[in-house]
């Protein structure tokens, strides 16, 4: 097979993983009232990693994540050529993914990115004891 065809399949892998799981994490879950609650998202990452399993596994291996990619070649069964093509795909599908979930997310009644950002940041400072 061969690289431009693996990479566009990573992009594709990583975009879908990100669109679905990540998606399901905003738009379907929230805290402390679940929605779809923890199981829910579980399993759409689950199952957004095993549709790509079935449609690019047989084209790049479906890595969907640099790690992935860097751990096969760190145990030498990745070669050293492919792994920056295949972490910049991997990194520019997930962007992809964000981008297209944050447009989705933003027609969202109440979705506000400054004060979910503003949630995280208080949430890690109290969780740090900071204040």
């Amino acid at each position: 097979m061969s690289l431009s065809k693996k990479l566009v399949a990573e992009f594709i892998g990583t975009f879908w993983l990100v669109l679905g799981g990540c998606g399901s994490a905003v738009l379907a879950a929230a805290f402390p009232e679940l929605g779809i609650g923890f199981t829910g998202v579980a399993l759409a990452f689950g199952l957004t990693v095993l549709t790509m399993a079935y449609a690019i596994g047989h084209i790049s291996g479906c890595h969907l994540n640099p790690a992935v990619s860097f751990g096969l070649w760190t145990g030498g069964r990745f070669p050293t050529a492919e792994l920056i093509p295949y972490i910049i795909a991997q990194v520019l599908g997930g962007i992809a993914g964000a981008f297209i979930l944050y447009l989705i997310a933003s027609g969202k009644v109440g979705f506000d990115v400054q004060l979910v950002l503003l949630q995280m940041v208080m949430k890690n400072i109290h969780q740090m004891d900071i204040v």
